[in-house]
């Protein structure tokens, strides 16, 4: 698949949207909430997983918009927003596929990899910067 500049303006303009309706939302979670926990985070990754769920379903059934609108919403609004919505629907499909093994190798080391992934980084720039 070739991406065409109308794709790749859709995706820019979604994820400039998404990503700062991330940013105001964590800032108002957070006042709202208090920082002790990371509430703000954990509400977009459960709206955007939500929305997801919605634009897939309605994609599926009922709604088949223009490739560059799917992409604005779905790659960038969304992908700005959180991407946790699509390793949602990623793991989402994997279960409705009936490859149980595979989503939850995917879940596990999704997360467990990435956040291993985060602590080399951290230490990697602790070591290098020190």
């Amino acid at each position: 698949m070739n991406p065409s500049l109308t794709g790749i303006l859709a995706v820019a303009a979604g994820g400039a949207l998404g990503a700062t309706a991330r940013y105001l939302s964590v800032l108002a979670i957070g006042r709202w909430l208090g920082a002790g926990f990371p509430w703000g985070t954990f509400a977009v990754n459960v709206a955007g997983s939500f929305v997801m769920g919605v634009l897939a379903e309605l994609a599926m059934q009922a709604w088949q918009p223009p490739p560059e609108l799917k992409l604005f919403l779905t790659v960038g609004v969304l992908g700005g927003f959180t991407t946790f919505s699509s390793f949602s629907l990623d793991t989402a499909l994997l279960i409705e596929r009936g490859d149980f093994w595979a989503a939850a190798a995917y879940v596990t080391g999704s997360v467990l990899i990435s956040i291993a992934a985060l602590f080399a980084g951290l230490a990697l720039t602790r070591m290098s910067v020190a």
